[in-house]
C-alpha cells in the first residue's frame, strides 16, 4: 500500500516516514540517487507546503471571487495571501483574484471612512445660513469639525473640507455612484470624477446624469470615467460644461509652484480663462521661435528647451536680445538618445489615462498648502523679482515694489564646504546640495535678500539666531558664463552649535586664501545667553555681521517680552523662527504669513512673550477661538491642541536641516 494522508487531511499533511516511496518527497536517498523533484512545487518555484486552503476561493468562480466587500473577506484575503502577500502555492489566476478583491476591500473601507464623515455632520447638526437639510444631512458643517477632521485624518484643512463633501454628495446627491464605491466596484478616485463632473446640476439633473452612467462604471478606467461622466453632464444639461468652465476660471484659476517627483520644480498656472492662456502660450512659442531662428544655440536644442526657457525668461521678465547674447538657454541637454515629441505633446500614450497623482489619497499635497487657506496676504507684495541695469538679467528698471521673496533654508556646512547638507525651500521641500549652493550664489545676486543664521541642537531645534542686512552697493553674485536671476529671497543659514567651536578655532587658525563662503567668529561677545558675533564672508566680497541671541524654546528668559498686546519685531521674528510653520498640526502655511496669536489670550492675563505665543494662520486661529478649542504650551515651542471632542495633539518646533 502507497503513502496515505493522515486522518487529519489537509494540504500540508506530512507523510508517515516508514511509508515514504523511493524518490517521493523526505525519501532517504543514496549518494547516486538523482535529486528528487517536489511534485508540489508550483510553476513560480515557490513550495505549496505552506498554501491557504483558502486560495482556490479566489480563483474563477471561486467563493471568495466575486463577493461583495466585507469584514468576512478581509479575514479571508489576510489568510489566503499568506506572510508578506507571498501566496505561497498560488496559481497567476488566483494571485489575480486577489488582487482584485484587496482592491475592492479599499473601495468599501474608503466608502466606510466616507460614511464615518457624513456619522460626524450629523452630530455637528450645524447647516450653513439658509442651507437647510438634504435628506438626514444638513447642508454644511462647523469650520471647527473640519478642523478636528483634518487633525484626526493628518491632512490639511482644505483637504479635509473636500473630501467631507464628497462624502456628503455621495449619499445626498449621487447615492448610486457611493453605493458602487461600497460595493468595490469604483475605486475612490474615479467616485471624485464621477462627483467633480457632475457638480454644478441641479439635483434632478444630477440624478438623471447618474442614472444614465451607473450601469456603465464598473470596470472602466479613471479617464473613461471622466469621459462619460462628462458626457453625461452635458447630455443633460448642455449649458453645464459652460457653467463648469466659467465657474473654475472665476473661482478656482490659482498658479501653484510645487515639488516635482524628480526634485526639480514645477510652476503651474490652473483653470486659466482659455483665451488668455491660448495667447500666453502663442508668445511663449513666438519667444522660442525667435531663439531658435537667432541661430546661436546648438543645432540639436530640443524645442522644448526653448519654449522653457522662453516661459521663464517672459515671467522674469527678460529680454530675447539678452538671452540671446548671452548664448546659453536654462534648462540642459538630456543624454543622447533621449525621444521627444517635437509638438510638445505626451512622451507615450500612456500618460493619457492616468489618475491624478495622489488620485487615491485625500492630501492634495503642496497645492494646498498656500495663501487659499484664508490667512492673511504676504508681507512682502507680488511683484517680479528685480532687474536692475547692474544685475545678471540687465536691461530692465528695479521695481519700485519691493518682491514677493522665497523662503529658503541652506545649511550653512553646505555652502563653507564642510558637509553635503541637504536643504529646504517652503513649497519646494528638500533641495539636494549642489542645489542650495546655486540658490545660495542666486540668492546674494537680489538687493532684496535677506539673510538670517540660525544655530540649532542635535535635533535641528533653532536655539539661537540672528539677522544681517544686505549692503546694498550693486555688488551680485557671479556665476561665470551662465545666465544668473538675482533671487529675492529670505534665505535661513542653519549651523549645528556642535559645529561653532571648530569654526571658531579656525578663526584663530586664519587659514590660508579665502573661501567662497566663509563664517568665522568675530569680537563682538554678541547678545548674553547667545552664540556669539559672527562674521559672514559673501562670495561677491561683502562681509555681514550676525549677534546669535538665544531662541525661546525649551525655556523662555522673557527678554523679548512685550507688555502691549502687539509683539515688537524682535519677538515675533524669533517666534517665527522657531515655529516656521503654522502650529496647527496639520496647516503648512508659513508663519510669516500667519498671526501672532496668544495661547491664553491678552484680555485673560496671557503674556505677549515667546512662552505664550505661537505661529497661527487666520483660520486656524478663527477655529483655535471657536467653542471646546484650547492651545497651550507646555514648553516654549511645544504646541497643543485641545479639540471639542477632548483629543489632544502636539506640535513640536520646527525641526530645520542643519
Amino acid at each position: 500500500m502507497g503513502w496515505q494522508p493522515r486522518t487529519n487531511g489537509g494540504s500540508d499533511a506530512e507523510p508517515d516516514p516508514e511509508q515514504v516511496p523511493p524518490g517521493a518527497p523526505g525519501a532517504a536517498s543514496s549518494p547516486d540517487a538523482p535529486t528528487p523533484v517536489n511534485p508540489v512545487t508550483t510553476n513560480r518555484g515557490i513550495s505549496a507546503a505552506g498554501r491557504d486552503p483558502g486560495l482556490s476561493g479566489f480563483g474563477r468562480d471561486g467563493e471568495w471571487d466575486a463577493c461583495p466587500p466585507s469584514a468576512a473577506l478581509a479575514v479571508a484575503l489576510e489568510a489566503a495571501s499568506g506572510q508578506e502577500q507571498r501566496c505561497p502555492g498560488g496559481s497567476r489566476d488566483e494571485l489575480l483574484g486577489l488582487l482584485r478583491q484587496w482592491q475592492s476591500l479599499e473601495s468599501w473601507a474608503a466608502a466606510a471612512k466616507l460614511g464615518l464623515l457624513r456619522a460626524l455632520v450629523r452630530d455637528d447638526d450645524q447647516p450653513l445660513p439658509g442651507g437647510g437639510y438634504r435628506g438626514d444631512l444638513p447642508v454644511g458643517w462647523t469650520r471647527s469639525l473640519t478642523h478636528e477632521v483634518a487633525l484626526a485624518l493628518s491632512m490639511p484643512a482644505v483637504s479635509a473640507e473636500k473630501l467631507m463633501w464628497l462624502a456628503w454628495n455621495l449619499q445626498a446627491s449621487l447615492p448610486g455612484t457611493g453605493d458602487l464605491l461600497a460595493r468595490g466596484e469604483l475605486t475612490l478616485a474615479k467616485a471624485r470624477a464621477v462627483d467633480s463632473a457632475l457638480s454644478l446640476l441641479g439635483g434632478e439633473d444630477a440624478a438623471k446624469a447618474e442614472a444614465m452612467i451607473l450601469p456603465h462604471l464598473p470596470g472602466k478606467t479613471y479617464s473613461q470615467v471622466q469621459k462619460l461622466a462628462a458626457q453625461a453632464a452635458v447630455t443633460v444639461d448642455p449649458e453645464s460644461a459652460a457653467r463648469r468652465r466659467e465657474d473654475a476660471e472665476q473661482n478656482k484659476s490659482r498658479v501653484t509652484m510645487f515639488r516635482e517627483e524628480s526634485g526639480a520644480a514645477g510652476l503651474s498656472g490652473r483653470d486659466l480663462p482659455t483665451d488668455q492662456t491660448l495667447a500666453a502660450m502663442a508668445s511663449v512659442c513666438a519667444r522660442a521661435q525667435e531663439y531658435e531662428d537667432s541661430g546661436v544655440f546648438p543645432d540639436d536644442t530640443r524645442m522644448d528647451q526653448y519654449r522653457v526657457t522662453a516661459y521663464l525668461d517672459l515671467l522674469n521678465v527678460i529680454t530675447a536680445e539678452t538671452r540671446i547674447a548671452i548664448g546659453q538657454l536654462v534648462t540642459v541637454d538630456r543624454p543622447a538618445g533621449d525621444e521627444h515629441d517635437p509638438d510638445g505633446g505626451p512622451d507615450n500614450d500612456a500618460a493619457v489615462d492616468q489618475e491624478p497623482v495622489n488620485a487615491e489619497s485625500d492630501d492634495e499635497g503642496p497645492q494646498n498648502e498656500g495663501p487659499q487657506d484664508g490667512g492673511p496676504p504676504p508681507d512682502n507684495g507680488g511683484a517680479s523679482p528685480n532687474r536692475g541695469p547692474g544685475s545678471p538679467g540687465g536691461g530692465c528698471p528695479e521695481p519700485q515694489i519691493p518682491p514677493r521673496l522665497a523662503d529658503l533654508v541652506l545649511p550653512l556646512a553646505t555652502l563653507l564646504g564642510l558637509a553635503e547638507r541637504p536643504g529646504e525651500g517652503h513649497g519646494l521641500g528638500p533641495l539636494d546640495p549642489g542645489l542650495c549652493r546655486e540658490l545660495g550664489l542666486a540668492a546674494i545676486g537680489s538687493p532684496w535678500t535677506q539673510l538670517c543664521v540660525t544655530v540649532t541642537d542635535p535635533d535641528g531645534i533653532a536655539i539661537g539666531h540672528g539677522c544681517a542686512r544686505p549692503v546694498r552697493n550693486g555688488q551680485h553674485g557671479k556665476r561665470g558664463a551662465v545666465l544668473a536671476l538675482a533671487l529675492p529671497a529670505r534665505v535661513n543659514l542653519t549651523i549645528p552649535a556642535s559645529r561653532l567651536p571648530e569654526l571658531a578655532a579656525a578663526s584663530r587658525e586664519g587659514p590660508p586664501g579665502r573661501p567662497p563662503w566663509s563664517f568665522t567668529q568675530g569680537d563682538d561677545p554678541g547678545p548674553p545667553g547667545g552664540f556669539g558675533g559672527w562674521i559672514l564672508a559673501l562670495p561677491d566680497g561683502r562681509n555681514l555681521v550676525f549677534k546669535l541671541e538665544p531662541v525661546p524654546v525649551f525655556d523662555c528668559d522673557h527678554r523679548h517680552e512685550s507688555h502691549a498686546y502687539q509683539p515688537n519685531d524682535s519677538l515675533r521674528h524669533l517666534v517665527q523662527v522657531r515655529d516656521y510653520e503654522c502650529t496647527f498640526p496639520p496647516c503648512a502655511r508659513h508663519a510669516r504669513e500667519s498671526d501672532f496669536e496668544h495661547a491664553i489670550p491678552y484680555d485673560k492675563g496671557g503674556a505677549t512673550c515667546a512662552c505664550n505665543a505661537g505661529a497661527r494662520s487666520r483660520t486656524c486661529h478663527q477655529v483655535k477661538q471657536s467653542a471646546g478649542w484650547n492651545v497651550t504650551q507646555p514648553s516654549p515651542g511645544w504646541h497643543e491642541w485641545q479639540t471639542p471632542s477632548g483629543r489632544s495633539y502636539t506640535q513640536a518646533p520646527k525641526r530645520y536641516p542643519a
